[in-house]
């Protein structure tokens, strides 16, 4: 492995430092994106059981704010359980930009890995044929072993470039899809206690 860097020459390191970040963020966002831990089993019906027995206090909402970006999510929803509803759907959804934000933590790093890689390719490829006529221009053409370290550069890096980019862009398609997925599922959450919570009000005007 370290013979094959080296002959691929100093475009190689800004390729394996892709690598090396690419594998990070794979790894840290499948861990931050499973189900259980965005959308914990039942929560939501969970929370609507407490909000409909009436077992809320501030020390309830703060615990399940610290839960789940979910419990995130409705820890706004009850926290502004006494507003209109137009302002309650708009506290839910400011709440829920950040709450994505979090998501999709370090997803355009990734997506630009994917696109960046292929490129620093390209130039270790364009700096290899480079090489390769430089020792035409010194050497001639007597002697094809003048002509290998350019062209082994070259081909070196384009591969490389190319093993980091398509699993990173695979990766980054997976991952956005899945925080899609996950997004419209809390939307579903959030849109069952904004109802619960005006059928309370409308039960409680009609008194």
């Amino acid at each position: 492995m370290w013979e094959i860097i080296r002959a691929g020459g100093g475009f190689m390191w800004p390729i394996v430092l892709c690598s090396i970040a690419a594998v990070a963020i794979i790894l840290e966002r499948l861990w931050a994106l499973q189900t259980s831990r965005v959308i914990p089993r039942d929560l939501g019906q969970k929370v609507l059981n407490w909000f409909e027995s009436g077992q809320l206090n501030e020390e309830f909402i703060a615990a399940l704010e610290r839960n789940s970006p979910l419990g995130k999510l409705l820890a706004i929803g009850l926290r502004n359980r006494h507003r209109p509803r137009e302002l309650l759907v708009e506290r839910l959804e400011d709440g829920g930009r950040h709450v994505v934000h979090e998501l999709e933590r370090f997803l355009n790093t990734l997506g630009t890995i994917a696109a960046v890689s292929p490129l620093l390719g390209l130039l270790g490829t364009v700096a290899g044929i480079i090489h390769a006529f430089n020792a035409i221009t010194a050497g001639g053409l007597g002697d094809p072993r003048l002509l290998s370290g350019g062209i082994g550069e070259a081909l070196i890096t384009t591969a490389a470039g190319l093993s980091v980019a398509i699993p990173s862009l695979i990766a980054y398609r997976f991952l956005r899809g899945k925080v899609e997925r996950l997004v419209i599922r809390m939307e579903k959450e959030a849109t069952r206690l904004v109802d619960a919570i005006d059928e309370r009000a409308d039960a409680g005007r009609d008194r």
